[in-house]
């Protein structure tokens, strides 16, 4: 019987072979899109969940809260984890966590001078997580003053292996001698923290001095529980913790430190928050795209029922006979789903060649290294599931529906569908034109964001802008730096900044001024820069003046924004006294406020304050217009003049600020790929329904034809219905989309529009598709020879 049962499926799948690569063509297209979105959410659900007692491994967040608003983030202050560990029994291990925020160190080793990208950890570091140990072990690794562990990459590198680096020493940044303690495994990719060595934590809080003052937020703090302890007593316990440490005259009324607990595999996915507590993140993508895997297999389902169902007629006599000679509704069931699940099998032989040869594309636009996971064993159960479920839900209906016919009418030729059958199908068209629709509408919105905040004027001049990194002691100081590359070809002008113009992360707790209410505390944001900082940016100055050398007192001035102007509340500001960090000084002038972080949050108070005399933070270069290239040629030279230890790096203003919406990028062209997938596998289930109606109405469209319809009028006959269920698609889709869109762009503190023309131009468009889907068999029929269709009947 089976044998009987794939010949037929066989026979059948030949003879019609239009319909069957189209069924095939839809399910294999929507099973391979699934695959992509699956190994995507894998790989994102995978990110730090690696570690073996991840249960019990917690990051700890730090909240300020002022004026009943909470700046929340994991930079904790410098000391909390020996702290912590010190004073909460439940806490097993406790390390702090300084990843170097992506800047390079040099390392050098006889002739060899490499960048390399790191950090610093606590003694626990490897304690707490289960990064592999090549050599050393977890426990002395990071013990002295003295030791650093590295990446086998690094020990390679350098020293050609492991075991070779192993007790070696390695100069840092042309400065400090250490020893390779240790050597751990590259770190996965599926790791949010990368590196590839670690200093010891003694060490960092040498170097840097400010690390270990209380109010002041930098590294991480990750720490591990003993098994059975509770998370939620400890996260209680540790919640007013800082307040021990800040004492009166830091933390003061109206200002106030929280402490809290999260999961550390939950970090990655789950790193925004909203009043002092975590509140998504990147997990809305995972479950956006996991909606959006099960509506393309949705609708590549739908598609093959309508398609079986418009070759019904053909299929309806084979039943019947059946019928007649004693087959059994079951077995015919049997049978039909059978073929859908061999139609599946097909497909999903043809879905992995395709994700085979789109995946470095699909790597390249997620920014993953992912592969498909053939030698795991459950990704073939994976598959065998997915063949057996697609196959049932995408068979289930033609062979309930074919299995259900008469046989009787059906040998008579008398076969015709229920309103409830034909209304059925016209659901399932408008459902899958609906879906396509919302996502049309969302990549067009998505599409328009990223052009807003792309070419939105964001306060300050981002073209030709270059930031070198400038290096620390020894070395000559940035003043030095400025006197040689001044003039140089390419070179229009230079000054420089503590931080990047577009990630200022550094604040000031204890801002003061004359008039301030004792009882508020503020949090704003500050920013250190050498001369001709406004002008490199061209900021435009509302009052007052820049800082000048002919004022020997500006190294005691500030500038601030319109923002710090409101929250202060001077009516003349010049020449009035302000303080951050008990430093005291006047303001010299007012910039209109620029974005100095990202368009998802609002403008901050901000506070820019002179120090030309250093060798720290960023050099910013402003090139000659179309000179970039002679601009880096001279930076380098000049580089490798004055830091001939160190490699010359940079980067460009607008390269930095694009990374800051690599996830709305991704989205947005992951949205345009899947939106188009849609549309094109429901035209699919389009043409199967106007497959289904020609056959239908053969006979009357001949007869039409005999008493002198033209080809315009059949054509329009068959096009209006399938138009009308756009239209009613569209209505439907149109409201979801305006809502879904609307809440994402409430991430943005600064959005773009969601313009009418948006939900026009997708309309229009799905109207022109299904309309040229349509009109393919429209025309065929229109066309066909009425003589011939007549005999036929």
């Amino acid at each position: 019987m089976f044998k009987n049962y794939f010949k037929t499926t066989v026979r059948n799948l030949w003879r019609n072979k239009a319909f069957s690569v189209i069924n095939i063509l839809g399910l294999s297209l929507g099973m391979a899109a699934s695959l992509l979105i699956f190994l995507w959410m894998k790989d994102e659900l995978s990110v730090d969940a690696f570690h073996k007692n991840k249960q019990n491994i917690y990051a700890v967040y730090e909240s300020v809260f002022s004026e009943g608003k909470a700046e929340t983030g994991y930079e904790t202050a410098g000391l909390l984890a020996t702290e912590l560990k010190r004073k909460i029994p439940e806490i097993q291990y406790a390390s702090s966590f300084d990843g170097g925020g992506g800047a390079a160190t040099t390392f050098e080793l006889g002739d060899k001078i490499i960048n390399m990208r790191g950090g610093a950890a606590d003694s626990d570091f490897f304690k707490l997580f289960d990064y592999k140990l090549l050599q050393g072990t977890a426990s002395t690794a990071l013990d002295g003053p003295d030791k650093i562990a590295i990446s086998r990459k690094m020990a390679e590198e350098f020293f050609g292996s492991a075991d070779a680096a192993i007790n070696k020493s390695i100069l840092y940044n042309n400065s400090k001698s250490f020893v390779i303690s240790a050597v751990f495994e590259n770190i996965p990719s599926n790791s949010s923290d990368q590196f590839d060595y670690l200093v010891n934590y003694p060490f960092y809080l040498k170097t840097v001095d400010w690390v270990t003052d209380w109010v002041l937020r930098g590294p991480k703090t990750y720490i591990s529980l003993f098994h059975g302890s509770s998370p939620e007593r400890v996260n209680a316990r540790i919640k007013n913790f800082m307040d021990a440490y800040l004492g009166k005259e830091k933390e003061g009324a109206g200002l106030h430190y929280e402490l809290g607990l999260q999961r550390f595999d939950e970090m990655y996915l789950n790193s925004n928050f909203k009043n002092g507590r975590p509140d998504g993140g990147r997990i809305a993508y995972v479950r956006l795209f996991s909606i959006v895997a099960v509506f393309i297999l949705l609708i590549a389902c739908i598609n093959f029922m309508n398609l079986s169902t418009a070759r019904s007629v053909k299929r309806a006599k084979e039943v019947g006979v059946r019928k007649t000679v004693g087959a059994l509704r079951s077995w015919l069931i049997i049978q039909f789903i059978g073929e859908a699940m061999f139609f599946t099998l097909l497909a999903i032989i043809i879905a992995i060649v395709l994700v085979l040869l789109v995946l470095p594309v699909f790597n390249g636009i997620t920014g993953k290294q992912m592969v498909l996971p053939v030698a795991q064993v459950s990704f073939w159960y994976m598959l065998i599931i997915l063949v057996l479920l697609m196959g049932f839900v995408a068979g289930s209906y033609p062979a309930l529906f074919l299995s259900s016919l008469n046989p009787i009418k059906v040998l008579k030729g008398s076969l015709k569908f229920s309103l409830s059958a034909v209304w059925f199908r016209k659901g399932l068209v408008i459902f899958q034109f609906a879906l396509s629709i919302i996502l049309i509408i969302g990549t067009m919105v998505v599409a328009k964001q990223i052009n807003y905040v792309q070419t939105q004027n964001i306060g300050f001049d981002r073209e030709d802008l270059i930031y070198v990194p400038l290096r620390r002691d020894p070395g000559p100081r940035y003043s030095v730096f400025k006197q040689e590359i001044s003039g140089m070809p390419g070179i229009k002008e230079i000054s420089r900044a503590d931080q990047e113009p577009t990630a200022v992360g550094a604040h000031a707790y204890d801002m003061d001024w004359t008039g301030k209410n004792p009882n508020t505390k503020t949090v704003v944001k500050h920013i250190t820069v050498g001369y001709g900082f406004l002008k490199l940016l061209n900021l435009k100055l509302l009052q007052g003046r820049d800082f000048s050398r002919d004022f020997t007192t500006d190294t005691a001035a500030y500038i601030i924004n319109e923002t710090a102007l409101k929250l202060i509340g001077y009516r003349n500001p010049i020449g009035q006294p302000l303080s951050i960090f008990q430093n005291r000084g006047k303001i010299i002038g007012v910039i209109k406020d620029f974005h100095f972080l990202s368009l998802h949050d609002p403008i901050e108070p901000l506070v820019v304050n002179l120090n030309e005399n250093t060798s720290a933070g960023y050099a910013l270069i402003r090139a000659q217009r179309g000179k970039p290239r002679e601009a880096i040629a001279s930076l380098e030279s000049v580089y490798k003049q004055l830091y001939p230890k160190f490699p010359f790096t940079f980067t460009f203003s607008d390269d930095e600020y694009q990374k800051l919406y690599k996830g709305e990028q991704m989205v947005g062209k992951l949205s345009t790929g899947f939106a188009f997938l849609a549309i094109f596998i429901s035209c699919l289930g389009l043409l199967g329904l106007v497959m289904f109606t020609a056959e239908q109405r053969t006979k009357e469209i001949g007869v039409r034809k005999v008493l002198g319809a033209s080809e315009i009028i059949i054509f329009r006959l068959l096009s209006k219905d399938f138009l009308q269920l756009v239209g009613i698609a569209f209505i439907i889709a149109a409201p979801i989309a305006w809502l879904v869109m609307n809440s994402w762009l409430l991430d943005y503190a600064y959005r773009t529009t969601i313009s009418w023309w948006l939900f026009a131009g997708a309309g229009a468009a799905t109207v022109l598709i299904a309309l040229l889907t349509v009109s393919f068999q429209a025309v065929k029929a229109a066309l066909a020879n009425p003589v011939k269709s007549l005999r036929a009947e």
